[in-house]
């Protein structure tokens, strides 16, 4: 299957024509803006439930989950982890705009299963400043998503943690596989 993006975009982001990736896009928000209508909402999530998924592009959550605009806040990272930006994401979105459900996807064939974090090191060599930032690379999908929920689960930040589950994602199905937090 092929995009739309990388059917009209070379290997160094120009797009077949002229302009970039960005231009393509910001054409695209121009095309937007002339037939939106601002819905009238705010920014508290009608189904008070935060989602945190990997950012992979393969995963389009709101499809997947049968979300519309102004359903859920959506918190993307590599991997879908739990990390102290995630927390402080879920906490503003608990304590400031109402969200008292949270859930988890990672997936299948996460690149963060194909990394470890020796890519910590290696950048550091290359531009000379170690990151202040973890990878969170790991090996076992399952036992990640089982850590992201304990790590929601335990923070003294969150008011709202008896409704915290996980899931991968199977990207060749769409299917999701709910994880025992056992």
């Amino acid at each position: 299957m092929t995009t739309s993006a990388a059917a009209q975009t070379g290997a160094d982001g120009t797009m077949a024509g002229d302009g970039t990736v960005t231009d393509r896009l910001f054409e695209a928000n121009e095309r937007y803006a002339a037939q939106f209508e601002d819905p009238g909402m705010d920014a508290r999530p009608v189904l008070r439930v935060a989602v945190v998924a990997c950012m992979d592009a393969r995963l389009d959550l709101h499809k997947a989950l049968g979300l519309q605009l102004g359903d859920c806040h959506t918190i993307r990272n590599a991997g879908g982890v739990v990390t102290d930006d995630v927390i402080r994401s879920l906490t503003i979105s608990q304590r400031a705009l109402g969200t008292r459900s949270v859930v988890l996807i990672h997936h299948t064939g996460c690149g963060m299963e194909a990394i470890t974090e020796d890519f910590r090191h290696d950048l550091e060599l290359e531009v000379g400043q170690r990151p202040a930032w973890a990878v969170e690379a790991f090996r076992d999908v399952d036992q990640d998503v089982r850590q992201s929920m304990q790590r929601v689960r335990t923070s003294p930040f969150l008011l709202h943690t008896e409704d915290v589950r996980g899931f991968v994602f199977d990207v060749r199905t769409g299917r999701l596989r709910e994880i025992d937090p056992a």
